[in-house]
């Protein structure tokens, strides 16, 4: 990973996963990471395992929410008063989704407004707060392949079950981080949208951290039988890094393990629903409506 120093980074969901280890190793190659979550004594040992690691990284910590619309806007406010931010990784989310249907404060449902509604209102505060150049990476996933997308009906209030929510929450996430880019281009703005999945990548191939990762040994024993198709969220981070990151990619790019589901970031091929402009008109407006919140890409 080419130098990050002078680089401010906010990975939203940096507590533990995914964020933690893409936090760590922005910070361990120079960048002002700002990690948020919403649980502060989490981002607390997460600062104090990259710190452990490298005492002079340097970090911060934001509390917020991102199925909370005020507590976004809250975040995001705070995020305007410092400087500019020359990359955003959109990681926070649900894997685990809720047996029953559930709301968020401001009644969405739960999952896609953790994982999408939040990102959107989020992006939509900072956009005018990234300096030229900079990229935003959302988190897709290996379940935008595997599942059919209910554009009439994003907020489950027909039929729920929690492999739909979550699967339907990361495909209108890439829905909405390509349209993001598209109108990035069309609007000249020099920022770039871009989206990176972990492939298949478990807590329990992944390295002991206090307080960020400490499998049991049961999960331990469990995850290494599948070690053939998985690994570790230090690796899937690679991906995540190599889009925020590496030099000669473009915006409205979808990067992930070679292998799939594991192995050093290559380029994939979105499938047409994530990509298709005329969904992305439908989901935008519908995030614009759910949040409240006009986001007009302009320069």
């Amino acid at each position: 990973m080419p130098s990050q120093s002078g680089r401010r980074v906010l990975v939203t969901g940096a507590n533990k996963g995914l964020g933690f280890f893409t936090a760590a190793r922005l910070a361990a190659a120079g960048a002002h990471v700002v990690l948020s979550g919403r649980n502060p004594e989490r981002l607390e040992a997460a600062v104090a395992a990259i710190r452990e690691a490298r005492p002079a990284t340097s970090v911060e910590t934001l509390v917020f929410d991102t199925s909370s619309l005020d507590s976004v806007r809250a975040g995001a406010d705070a995020l305007i008063a410092g400087p500019a931010l020359d990359g955003v990784v959109a990681n926070a989310g649900m894997v685990h989704a809720p047996d029953q249907r559930r709301e968020s404060v401001d009644g969405n449902e739960l999952v896609l407004a953790t994982n999408m509604l939040g990102h959107f209102a989020l992006l939509a505060r900072l956009l005018g707060h990234l300096a030229p150049g900079a990229r935003v990476v959302t988190l897709g996933s290996l379940s935008t392949m595997l599942s059919t997308f209910r554009t009439d009906d994003l907020q489950l209030t027909r039929g729920y079950d929690s492999w739909r929510a979550y699967a339907q929450s990361k495909i209108a996430s890439q829905v909405v981080a390509f349209e993001l880019d598209r109108r990035l281009r069309a609007a000249d703005v020099p920022v770039s949208s871009i989206v990176a999945h972990p492939g298949y990548s478990i807590g329990g191939r992944t390295p002991r951290v206090p307080g960020v990762n400490e499998p049991s040994t049961g999960k331990r024993f469990a995850d290494s039988a599948q070690a053939l198709w998985a690994q570790g969220k230090h690796r899937g981070a690679e991906p995540i890094l190599h889009a925020l990151t590496a030099p000669g990619v473009d915006g409205g790019q979808f990067w992930g393990p070679r292998f799939m589901t594991k192995g050093s970031p290559v380029l994939h091929r979105p499938t047409r629903t994530t990509t298709d402009a005329a969904i992305a008109a439908r989901v935008w407006a519908l995030a614009e409506r759910a949040t409240g919140t006009e986001f007009a890409v302009a320069r």
